[in-house]
């Protein structure tokens, strides 16, 4: 019987956030709680487990989980040393162990350790021993540094973006650690080093050009010795010492093959580079852009505040220009405003209260606007969400109308890369003239599909797409967009254990 312990640590930051991430932010599973957790759910955890438990000689041994509501700023000191402990206690109380598959993300840091993620990774390989084979999964988002890559046999990446593949990925994840136990593979991995940050359209996988790598991935996935090949484009608003891209490939025993297709798909990646930059419409050119649309809806794309790439979630800007703009429109806006939402619930529904929204947590990018406005719901703002069907938590929530603009103010960011917030507070994008979508990308059927424009806006914020203006210090220079690289040559560096 083969004990396989199975643990979670899943969150994003983004280093130009200036509110710390703290415990009480993360969702944290104990034991058999974890699995619990995710049943019913398409999860990694969910996906690895479907294929455990196929197998009659394997014993699943559910540790730990620590899982952030949402993304945010770099994670609190005191409060990752509690996470460490207990992710690391977890693992030492689980009894002897015959391999570990742990779901990781790979951009979570601290203002002290860049790389939490390879920190667990390297303590849990003192715990379980040097032989002992650890298989982790990735969001492709994640920074593939080095520690990661001396301390896993093999690292598995999500293919898709916008994500669509969390359970087959747990599934890869799982298969390909029992393929190790059994002794039918065993793991050289090649990583190529790009230096490049990017965002755009470019990167959608079923659209943009990004995806020719994917694709090539996947393929090398079903061709021998091939075991799992991916990219990492890293988070661009994680700015720590390895944040660059990079091409992965695992391979079973054959170290030039690996190396061979790694700097395959670094070149094909670099050949496309350029154009995943996305281009951007300014504030006041996106107002008279909404304005010319009489018809359908308008998707104002605000990237800058996406909470799921770490923002803060509190902008108002887009809300401003529109207001300074004399659009006359009917506006949804999601925003994060603990403040306004407690005058809400103190007034009641139906009230009417003078407040102001927006900059709760970053006045200095988002100076708080003035608004009177009609309370129209409160919730608890537990929801399920429209993504993979687990629970979403916005704190107390208020739905506020001001006019011709309609906010969902929430008292903690939730993740916004779906349409969940609004119709569980009772409001349908589609009957609106312009929504604000604090995402980067959705699933086109989300809203691109049916949108009659979506307008990507130049707006300030800790997640802003154009990244040359968010102010990296810690990143490996020069990179691309900041600076110019006149060549590149892909060169593969080899990581194999034992």
């Amino acid at each position: 019987m083969f004990r396989i312990a199975l643990a979670e640590c899943i969150h994003e930051i983004s280093s130009f956030n200036p509110v710390p991430t703290r415990y009480d932010d993360f969702i944290a599973s104990f034991g058999p709680d974890l699995l619990a957790r995710h049943r019913n759910v398409t999860s990694e955890v969910a996906g690895a487990v479907n294929v455990f438990s196929a197998r009659s000689d394997v014993a699943v041994v559910p540790t730990y989980g620590i899982r952030g509501m949402t993304s945010g700023g770099p994670v609190d000191e005191a409060d990752f040393a509690r996470i460490a402990d207990e992710y690391l206690s977890s693992l030492r109380k689980a009894g002897p162990l015959d391999a570990a598959c742990l779901v990781m993300h790979g951009a979570i840091a601290t203002l002290k350790e860049d790389d939490v993620t390879g920190y667990l990774l390297a303590e849990a390989r003192k715990i379980l021993g040097e032989r002992t084979p650890i298989v982790i999964s990735m969001d492709l988002h994640g920074i593939l540094t080095r520690r990661i890559l001396q301390n896993a046999d093999a690292v598995v990446p999500y293919h898709t973006y916008p994500h669509v593949d969390f359970f087959t990925t747990g599934q890869r994840a799982a298969r390909l650690l029992l393929k190790i136990l059994d002794g039918q593979a065993h793991p050289v991995t090649a990583r190529v080093t790009i230096p490049a940050l990017v965002r755009g359209d470019e990167l959608i996988t079923a659209t943009g050009s990004f995806g020719l790598c994917t694709k090539s991935a996947e393929q090398l996935e079903q061709t021998a010795p091939g075991l799992s090949a991916g990219m990492f484009i890293g988070n661009p608003f994680t700015d720590v010492a390895e944040l660059q891209t990079y091409s992965l490939v695992v391979a079973d025993g054959d170290e030039a093959f690996a190396a061979r297709e790694a700097e395959r798909l670094a070149t094909t990646f670099w050949e496309h580079h350029e154009k995943m930059f996305v281009p951007l419409t300014s504030l006041d050119e996106s107002v008279r852009l909404a304005k010319a649309e009489t018809t359908g809806t308008v998707a104002l794309t605000d990237a800058a505040d996406a909470t799921s790439s770490g923002a803060s979630g509190d902008s108002n800007a887009i809300v401003r220009a529109l207001v300074e703009g004399g659009y006359t429109g009917r506006v949804l806006a999601p925003i994060v405003d603990a403040p306004a939402v407690e005058a809400a619930f103190n007034a009641g529904v139906g009230a009417t209260i003078k407040t102001t929204i927006g900059g709760s947590l970053d006045p200095k990018r988002f100076p708080p606007l003035p608004i009177t406005a009609t309370v129209r719901l409160l919730s608890d703002g537990r929801f399920i969400n429209e993504s993979h069907g687990s629970i979403w938590n916005s704190g107390r929530t208020a739905v506020l109308e001001a006019g011709n603009l309609t906010f969902v103010a929430t008292t903690r960011p939730v993740h916004l890369y779906d349409r969940s917030l609004f119709l569980a507070h009772g409001q349908e994008p589609r009957n609106f003239s312009a929504v604000i979508v604090k995402s980067p990308h959705c699933q086109p059927h989300m809203y691109a599909d049916w949108c009659r424009r979506v307008i990507n806006i130049d707006a300030p914020g800790a997640t802003s797409a154009n990244v040359r203006r968010l102010g990296h210090t810690r990143c490996p220079r020069p990179i691309f967009p900041l600076d110019d690289i006149p060549s590149f040559q892909p060169r593969a560096e080899i990581f194999r254990r034992g």
